[in-house]
């Protein structure tokens, strides 16, 4: 829903635009970037799955899922593929609920706050 959804908070990009943004920072280093979106979270337990060993990192906004699941963070500890948690906006600023991932034990990294920023930020990690 990015670019639909609570602009004042996670801007006017849509999730094309960010998809966009990393294949023209990937490009000239040889990468491709593969994207993957669901709203459940049995599929995303599934892609993360099926991801391992295929990827040399793994850049995920679980969304609110990162306050709530345990099955994600259980995924994440289960593939050898790195992990860095994104969030476009600072979960540790927002509401109290929202300020404990649940998942960030099991990544790599976290990046927060940075808008679409994050996700470039966490594919130059991966890059270095």
């Amino acid at each position: 829903m990015l670019g639909q959804r609570e602009k004042d908070i996670y801007g006017q990009f849509t999730l094309k635009d960010i998809e966009n943004d990393l294949k023209q920072l990937l490009h000239p280093y040889g990468y491709q970037l593969d994207s993957y979106q669901s709203n459940h979270e049995g599929e995303l337990i599934d892609h993360l799955q099926k991801a391992d060993g295929l990827y040399k990192g793994i850049i995920f906004n679980p969304a609110a899922y990162t306050h709530t699941s345990i099955a994600l963070y259980d995924a994440i500890k289960a593939i050898q593929t790195p992990v860095i948690e994104v969030h476009i906006s600072n979960i540790h600023r927002r509401e109290a609920y929202r300020q404990t991932s649940m998942i960030a034990g099991a990544c790599y990294g976290q990046i927060v706050g940075m808008g679409i920023k994050s996700y470039r930020l966490a594919a130059l990690a991966f890059l270095e």
